[in-house]
């Protein structure tokens, strides 16, 4: 039954994006369609030190970019992840905390928590995370195969 009602959904949104393109096709393109809002170069910048795993120049340029912005959940998010991978698990789940106080459906939040949680050995707290990631994803996310296969490994890792 879930998945017919995914299948839906899935169909559903696939048409709609399918009209809307061609209506903005058939209308000369898409010049009218308003760019997003401006990227802060803090956020570029902290992007490649996360990538850079430069896990103090992250948490830098990302306080930067959340002085500009505190209603961002995507720079919480990045904030736990960079102070989870500096160690600072505590400050890690007050940025998660943040996150999903201002996006409840913050797939990428759910995810990274869920791992810290691992982290911590909470596994109940973690396959919460996935229950919920399960929920907001229509079929399957990475965000919820990335943590389902962290707590698999958990689980063998920690086999008695």
């Amino acid at each position: 039954m879930k998945m017919n009602v995914r299948f839906l959904i899935i169909a559903f949104s696939l048409s709609l994006a399918l009209a809307v393109t061609s209506a903005a096709f058939a209308a000369g393109g898409s010049s009218d369609v308003p760019a997003g809002p401006p990227v802060d170069p803090n956020m570029e910048k902290a992007n490649q030190a996360i990538k850079d795993k430069n896990w103090d120049q992250a948490v830098v340029l990302l306080n930067k970019a959340l002085a500009r912005d505190d209603k961002n959940a995507e720079i919480y998010n990045l904030l736990g992840y960079s102070e989870r991978n500096r160690g600072n698990l505590d400050v890690a789940f007050k940025h998660y905390d943040r996150a999903l106080a201002i996006n409840p459906k913050h797939r990428g939040a759910h995810e990274y928590v869920g791992e810290a949680y691992l982290m911590t050995g909470n596994l109940a707290k973690a396959e919460e995370q996935l229950a919920v990631l399960d929920k907001l994803c229509v079929l399957s996310c990475e965000e919820y195969r990335d943590l389902k296969t962290a707590i698999v490994a958990y689980k063998k890792k920690n086999a008695k």
